[in-house]
């Protein structure tokens, strides 16, 4: 059993300039239903330009192959990143909890721009992020991980007030390759006539058709809407843990503090790095490993060289208890959110639209 000096120092060396540029995992998934299982991806609105036209992100490739969005990087994100509010992980950061009015509250973790959320933005957190995030800008973000650290992991902008920016040190994507794309029709019944029968009058217009319709008291077929893909070419899920961004944090000129910042937030990155993946994405995506082909996990040097590295979801949790008390981590708070900070933030935003306009 290692000693809390070895946990430590156990990914030193990946910490140092002349250490790897990235982690890679290549994981390779399919259907439960099996290979030749029908997926639904994630659909998207058209283009404001209306270049893309909406729906599946299927793109098509010069020599006639395509690749198919799954799931992108921030949706991966938001599903990982509450893994923190687990029993096993969330001693490993700091709980802030967002109450608002008598009975709703957030947790930071699933707020969906993290410490740039205006969740907690507009709470009573507000000067001591907006203070974090100055600190950020001026190169030390021990601040920020004080409160927030999985913004550092999954990466915020505080756009809204100091513009501060910290890159994504983990992205992962699930796409599918060379897809058949579907389509599907339904015919929805009503439970009876209600025109024949003298229940409801005939409609007279559209306007009143549309409403039966909606209401659902009249037949309404749907026809040619999205089907799903059947991934030929398989589906495959890339996620990078990049440490050469890691390294570009720091906390200010102590090298010892630092040294303890980035022990800290490679925990935790290794921790979401590691976790098994969440198979159900959606309704008609859900998703398992594919038996036939190995998990592969490498690290990549600035040359260009591609090493096998084996590594454990256990050795991540064992390293970011170690990293996490060595650097004494933020305390839980719950806070109240702030109608009147939240008032003067649509006021000031009118206010910059309009001196813009000007």
């Amino acid at each position: 059993m290692m000693s809390k000096n070895e946990l430590l120092e156990m990914f030193d060396e990946w910490l140092k300039d002349t250490g790897p540029s990235a982690l890679i995992i290549r994981e390779y998934l399919m259907p439960v239903e099996g290979h030749d299982g029908v997926v639904f991806p994630a659909t998207f609105a058209a283009s404001q330009d209306n270049v893309f036209k909406g729906g599946y992100n299927i793109d098509e490739l010069s020599d006639g192959r395509n690749v198919c969005l799954i799931d992108s990087v921030g949706s991966q994100a938001n599903r990982v990143e509450p893994l923190f509010e687990k029993n096993e992980y969330r001693c490993l950061v700091p709980q802030i909890v967002v109450k608002a009015g008598e009975k709703q509250q957030v947790n930071l973790l699933d707020a969906g721009h993290r410490a740039g959320d205006a969740i907690v933005r507009c709470s009573e957190l507000k000067q001591k992020l907006q203070e974090a995030f100055k600190e950020a800008l001026n190169g030390n973000a021990e601040p920020l991980a004080k409160i927030a650290p999985t913004s550092l992991v999954f990466g915020v902008w505080d756009s809204r007030d100091t513009q501060a920016k910290l890159p994504r040190l983990i992205s992962s994507t699930i796409r599918a390759f060379d897809v058949c794309k579907l389509t599907r029709s339904a015919q929805y019944v009503p439970a009876m006539e209600y025109v024949n029968e003298g229940l409801l009058e005939k409609p007279a217009d559209k306007k009143t058709q549309d409403a039966y319709a909606e209401r659902g008291f009249v037949h309404q077929p749907a026809t040619g809407s999205h089907g799903g893909v059947i991934a030929t070419g398989g589906i495959r899920r890339d996620a990078s843990l990049h440490l050469a961004a890691l390294r570009l944090l720091s906390a200010g000129e102590d090298e010892a503090k630092t040294l303890a910042l980035h022990r800290y937030v490679l925990g935790l990155a290794l921790i979401a790095f590691t976790a098994q993946p969440i198979g159900y994405l959606r309704q008609g995506c859900n998703l398992v490993l594919n038996p036939d082909k190995k998990r592969e996990i490498k690290k990549v040097f600035s040359d260009g060289r591609r090493e096998d590295v084996t590594l454990t979801h256990a050795d991540a949790i064992d390293y970011a208890k170690a990293a996490a008390e060595a650097f004494s981590i933020g305390p839980d708070r719950d806070v109240m959110f702030v109608k009147e900070l939240a008032k003067q933030e649509v006021i000031g935003g009118k206010r910059s639209r309009a001196e813009k306009t000007v």
